[in-house]
């Protein structure tokens, strides 16, 4: 008896090799994402490259001999410390007396610009009694030292000398701030501070100023 086999499809073929059940790689593995080539060593520390920027570390000293010539090494010799400390006074000096002459680069930041310099020059031209009041004071205690019988009477002086003070803060105050507006209408360096400025500066001796007064007292400013 003849058996029909029955062809199959070569369209339906498939190859028998692969396992179905395994996935396409080709199909399914993802793109390989973008990388940055490595440098291929590792990122040297900051220490590191600063070491390599200041060149090699001179080795600890092993005596404490060898110590003190490194120090001295490094200090210079002993006429050199003495010329640079010279170098030293000699610049503190010429800026003292750069302030004291009232250069304006060389002065304190409160004491800077011209709205200062004017006040100044305007306290420094007035005879003031507030000016006094150190003076009167020091002597007041020192009789007061003296003769113990008269603290009621120093202690009365010292408040009449306050109260003075006061009345003539407040009046020099007033007319140092009306002069600023009328020389720098322009300013914003006016009131409270600026009287106090120019109540504190009053106050002091005048050889004790600093800067030192450019005018005398009774000069028109």
């Amino acid at each position: 008896m003849n058996v029909k086999l029955f062809r199959r499809d070569e369209s339906s073929t498939i190859d028998e090799s692969v396992d179905p059940s395994v996935p396409d790689v080709e199909q399914t593995a993802p793109a390989p994402a973008s990388t940055t080539p490595g440098k291929g060593r590792p990122t040297p520390k900051r220490r590191e490259a600063e070491g390599k920027r200041r060149g090699p570390v001179a080795p600890a000293p092993m005596t404490a001999k060898e110590a003190r010539a490194r120090r001295k090494a490094v200090k210079g010799t002993k006429e050199d410390r003495k010329a640079a400390a010279a170098d030293r006074r000699a610049a503190v000096q010429d800026r003292r007396a750069r302030m004291l002459a009232g250069e304006d680069k060389y002065l304190l930041p409160r004491d800077q610009g011209p709205v200062r310099a004017y006040v100044r020059d305007l306290v420094d031209a007035r005879r003031n009694l507030v000016g006094l009041f150190m003076p009167m004071a020091l002597v007041l205690i020192m009789s007061m030292f003296v003769a113990p019988g008269l603290q009621t009477i120093v202690t009365l002086a010292m408040l009449v000398m306050m109260v003075f003070m006061i009345i003539e803060g407040f009046v020099l105050g007033k007319i140092v701030n009306n002069r600023v507006i009328e020389r720098f209408p322009d300013t914003t360096d006016t009131g409270f501070k600026l009287g106090w400025y120019a109540f504190v500066r009053a106050s002091q001796i005048r050889k004790m100023r600093a800067p030192k007064p450019r005018v005398g007292p009774g000069d028109a400013v």
